[in-house]
């Protein structure tokens, strides 16, 4: 049996990054993080951040240092959230969110890996995860 326990993303600086993101999702950095390995946890998942002395951050939409992976983060009002997520030190980099609203809206984080906050037409979260209509 398989099953995804780490999502490990490359930084120069992995206490920085996690407390970016342990912002960003209201989780605490894993206990026993230190300056080569961090974490947040998201039940039996965790974000993972280990650093790389020669990191280079992906260049998106580049394809020559193309994104490798991005996160997608659904939200209930994306104008708080990205005015949020900005104070954090994202940079917004593109807007697709409808004239109704929904959609999503493309970041980088303060290293520049992309994410997304998302505004999907119907969906409901719940401590259990997203509900799809």
């Amino acid at each position: 049996m398989l099953r995804l326990t780490d999502f490990i993303i490359d930084c120069p600086d992995t206490m920085k990054l996690a407390a970016f993101y342990s912002e960003v999702t209201g989780r605490p950095i894993k206990e026993g993080s230190h300056e080569d390995w961090a974490g947040i946890k998201f039940g039996e998942v965790e974000l993972a951040f280990i650093r790389v002395d020669d990191y280079r951050a992906p260049q998106w939409p580049d394809s020559e240092h193309p994104k490798q992976f991005h996160l997608d983060f659904e939200v209930d009002e994306i104008e708080s959230e990205q005015r949020r997520v900005l104070d954090l030190g994202a940079t917004l980099q593109q807007d697709f969110i409808g004239p109704d609203g929904y959609g999503w809206r493309v970041y980088t984080d303060p290293i520049g890996h992309p994410f997304c906050l998302c505004r999907n037409k119907g969906v409901i979260w719940t401590d259990q995860g997203l509900i799809w209509p």
